[in-house]
C-alpha cells in the first residue's frame, strides 16, 4: 500500500475512534463503576439529596470503612462530592453529573434485563406511503393546522420512533407513530379555558419514573387529567417490571411508549414534573413546575418496586387532588 493511503487510513481509523487521553479517563470511570456495591450507592445518591455512610451501609451489611472506601472511588472520578457536617460525612452526586447518572442506568436497563430483539425495519418506500396517508388522515381531523404542520408533526414523530424503537412490540410502529401525531396536535390547538387539566411528566429516557407516575396519574383522577409524558433522550423500551405493572393498571400498549420532550408538550402542560433530570429540564414562565425526587424503579427488588409504587401514588393522588380543586375553584372576578 503506498505510504498516502496508508496515511489517509490512519486518519479514518483516527476519526472513528475517541482519542487516546479521552479513552483512559473513560475508563477510569467505567471502571470505578464495574463494582456492584458501588452502582447500588450510587443510583441511591442518585434519588436523594444526601446519604451518610451509615445510609449507604445499609444497602449491602458492609462495614463503613468498606462503604467510606468505596464512596472515593467514586469520588475521585468526579460522580460523587462529600461535605462534613459535625461528626458525619454527607455524601451527594456531584453538581451537574445527575442527568448523567440518571441516563446511566435508564439506557442500560434494557441490556441488563431483557434479551435484544430485533426489530425488522420496514421498507422506505412503504414507511413513506404509510405517512402520505397518515398525514392526509391528520389534516382532516386537525384543521386548525396547516398541512404543512401536520406533516412535519408527523414526520418527526416517525423519526424519533424509528431512531429509539429497538425493540419489537405487539403494537404495529406506524399505530405509535400516529398516537403520538395526535397527543402533538392535540396539544398544539389546546384551548386552555376548556379543557381539563394537563400534566406532563418528563424523566430522563421515559421509560421508568415517567410511564409510572402517569399510569397512576390517570388512573386516580379517572381521566380527568390529561396526562403526557416525555424523556429528554427517549430511550428503547420500557422495563418488564414496569410493563407488568402497566398491564396490570389496564394501560394498553400503545398508550404508553418512550417518546422526546417537545415545545407542543411544555407549552400545553399546567403542571410539568420532573423525574431525575430537573436541571436539564426547558422552564417556561406560564407553567408549574415539580420535581419529584423518587427512585428509578428499573432495577428495584420486588419489595423495592412495591415501596416506590406506593410512593408514586401517594404523590399522585396529591397532584390529581390539587389540580381538580383548582379546576373546580370559582373564576376571580
Amino acid at each position: 500500500m503506498p505510504q498516502e493511503s496508508r496515511a489517509t487510513s490512519r486518519r479514518v481509523l483516527e476519526a472513528g475512534a475517541i482519542s487516546a487521553q479521552s479513552a483512559r479517563n473513560l475508563a477510569t470511570i467505567l471502571g470505578a463503576l464495574g463494582d456492584p456495591v458501588r452502582l447500588r450507592m450510587l443510583s441511591l445518591l442518585g434519588t436523594v439529596d444526601e446519604a451518610s455512610v451509615r445510609d449507604l451501609a445499609a444497602l449491602s451489611d458492609l462495614s463503613q470503612p468498606t462503604v467510606s472506601h468505596h464512596l472515593r472511588v467514586l469520588r475521585d472520578v468526579g460522580l460523587v462530592t462529600s461535605e462534613r457536617h459535625g461528626n458525619w460525612v454527607r455524601y451527594r452526586i456531584a453538581r451537574g453529573r445527575g442527568p448523567t447518572v440518571g441516563t446511566l442506568f435508564d439506557i442500560l436497563a434494557p441490556v441488563a434485563l431483557d434479551p435484544p430483539r430485533t426489530l425488522r425495519p420496514m421498507r422506505p418506500e412503504v414507511v413513506e406511503d404509510s405517512l402520505d396517508r397518515l398525514i392526509g388522515r391528520l389534516a382532516a381531523v386537525y384543521p386548525e393546522a396547516s398541512f404543512d404542520v401536520v406533516g412535519r408533526i408527523v414526520r418527526e414523530c416517525a423519526t424519533t420512533l424509528l431512531r429509539t424503537r429497538t425493540t419489537a412490540g405487539s403494537v404495529p410502529l406506524l399505530t405509535l407513530v400516529e398516537r403520538y401525531a395526535r397527543q402533538r396536535l392535540s396539544d398544539a390547538s389546546r384551548d386552555r379555558a376548556r379543557s381539563a387539566p394537563h400534566v406532563l411528566f418528563v424523566s430522563q429516557t421515559d421509560t421508568a419514573r415517567s410511564q409510572l407516575a402517569a399510569a397512576l396519574t390517570r388512573r386516580l383522577s379517572q381521566h380527568r387529567v390529561v396526562v403526557r409524558t416525555a424523556g429528554l433522550t427517549p430511550g428503547a423500551q420500557i422495563p418488564r417490571n414496569v410493563r407488568t405493572l402497566l398491564t396490570e393498571l389496564e394501560v394498553p400498549e400503545a398508550a404508553a411508549f418512550p417518546k422526546a420532550l417537545t415545545d407542543d408538550a411544555l407549552r400545553a402542560a399546567d403542571v410539568v414534573v420532573t423525574l431525575g433530570c430537573s436541571d436539564a429540564c426547558p422552564v417556561l414562565p406560564h407553567v408549574r413546575y415539580e420535581d419529584w425526587a423518587v427512585g428509578d424503579p428499573t432495577f428495584s427488588s420486588p419489595v423495592g418496586f412495591a415501596a416506590l409504587r406506593d410512593e408514586f401514588q401517594d404523590r399522585a393522588a396529591r397532584l390529581v387532588a390539587d389540580l381538580l380543586d383548582e379546576q373546580l375553584a370559582p373564576t376571580p372576578e
